[in-house]
């Protein structure tokens, strides 16, 4: 096999098996929060570092609302379980600045987990190994967008950065931004990242103590999330509230 369709065919593989990748980084968090030692951090560097943890997710969560809140119905990158799918090629608005928002959404939003662990050097691996893996999904997708849309994917590509925004070539959206659809479809991601976050403060918290210790402030926001997630979920399924004509 030529090593661009290995390429091709080993992105779609993960892609089909990216819901996955959570379950791998949490099996990975509990032997490097328990090696970890926060001792030289102090206090107020723990705070700090706790701090910007939990903006990068933010950032990650805002980059993901912002690419889901102006994408039309069948655009491209609506990927699925059979395949690829796009009936249009989306190229305004954040999609200007760079080809593939909301994988770097996702790296913002997981890397925030992961430097909760509070270990520097966990952080640099995965971040490496996010970049190998999203790297061979998105080979997977552009090869089908190129031969989908030709030439005029080829000059968006080619003036779009792949993972790092430039406002250079910025176009301003074609339809305006959309909050029920990214309500419709974010909350379970965000509900796994709070979940992210309470699992490795619960950790920390057994190994230094040797007892299971529910952090009042974690339960709170978790059930918040949750709760949130559950009466989304209900309305996307149940009922037409969520729903928006011309949108994914």
């Amino acid at each position: 096999m030529a090593l661009i369709h290995s390429f091709e065919k080993s992105g779609n593989w993960l892609f089909r098996h990216r819901g996955e990748l959570p379950v791998v980084l949490f099996l990975l968090a509990a032997p490097v929060v328990y090696y970890t030692s926060t001792d030289w951090l102090g206090s107020l560097g723990r705070e700090l570092v706790s701090y910007i943890a939990i903006a990068l997710s933010t950032l990650g969560f805002i980059i993901r609302a912002i690419s889901i809140g102006t994408t039309p119905k069948g655009t491209s990158g609506r990927n699925t379980k059979e395949g690829q799918v796009a009936e249009s090629l989306n190229t305004s608005g954040i999609y200007s600045m760079l080809r593939h928002p909301l994988y770097l959404g996702n790296y913002f939003m997981w890397i925030g987990i992961v430097l909760f662990t509070m270990n520097f050097e966990f952080v640099a691996i995965i971040s490496l190994a996010f970049w190998l893996y999203y790297e061979r999904i998105m080979f997977a997708e552009e090869r089908f967008l190129e031969r989908k849309f030709g030439q005029s994917y080829l000059d968006w590509s080619l003036t779009t950065p792949a993972f790092i925004p430039s406002m250079r070539n910025y176009q301003k959206n074609t339809i305006p931004f959309s909050l029920k659809s990214v309500l419709r479809r974010e909350y379970s991601g965000v509900l796994a990242t709070v979940l992210g976050f309470m699992f490795i403060d619960l950790l920390r918290t057994y190994f230094q103590t040797g007892s299971v210790s529910w952090q009042a402030t974690s339960v709170y926001v978790f059930l918040a999330a949750a709760i949130v997630a559950l009466v989304l979920r209900s309305l996307k399924h149940y009922t037409n509230l969520l729903k928006e004509e011309g949108r994914s």
